[in-house]
């Protein structure tokens, strides 16, 4: 069976790591949690920069408009912290926003930590690309994705995306029967 082949960027947001004050450790979670999940052949686009909202919104809006990628998810940048500016940097560049997704990380993350309430994730759409903020460690990334990438491939397939399927041994993405593609 041939599957889509898939763009995807990946955003650290981290002013230390940016800076090489220690090692980053959110793109190797997000590529690591995505290679062994996904069935599509993926090609990854990474980024680590710093909370500067100006950068993010243009790392943003070229991983959207002229990388092409279908999913980009963001680490770090998502608290009430005051450099924290990743959702507002998302917002920005959105041209439509999915609370859904915002709520939904947070109930999973919820069930992990008291302090997941204090996150201000957003999820949202430009043009044919999902964006969503993600939590900036390691752990959290994982429990996040558990939790709410079953939607995900939908959500791309509504916007024009690839047909993103995962690999049997991990989790069941869901698509209504109309969307679902007949046995190769």
């Amino acid at each position: 069976m041939t599957h889509d082949p898939v763009r995807i960027g990946l955003v650290s947001i981290s002013d230390r790591a940016s800076r090489g004050v220690y090692e980053d450790e959110g793109l190797p979670a997000l590529q690591s949690w995505l290679t062994a999940t996904l069935a599509n052949p993926a090609t990854f686009v990474t980024r680590l920069i710093p909370d500067e909202q100006a950068q993010i919104e243009s790392t943003l809006i070229e991983l959207a408009d002229a990388e092409h990628c279908a999913l980009i998810l963001t680490t770090g940048g998502t608290g009430p912290a005051p450099r924290d500016v990743t959702p507002e940097a998302t917002l920005a560049v959105a041209h439509r926003v999915l609370p859904g997704f915002g709520e939904a990380m947070r109930a999973v993350s919820l069930q992990h930590v008291p302090t997941a309430i204090l996150s201000r994730q957003v999820g949202g759409t430009r043009g044919s690309s999902l964006i969503l903020n993600l939590p900036g460690q390691p752990k959290a990334i994982k429990e996040t994705l558990d939790g709410v990438f079953a939607a995900i491939p939908y959500c791309i397939d509504l916007i024009g995306g690839p047909y993103l399927e995962t690999r049997p041994d991990t989790l069941t993405v869901f698509r209504p029967k109309s969307a679902l593609r007949p046995p190769a």
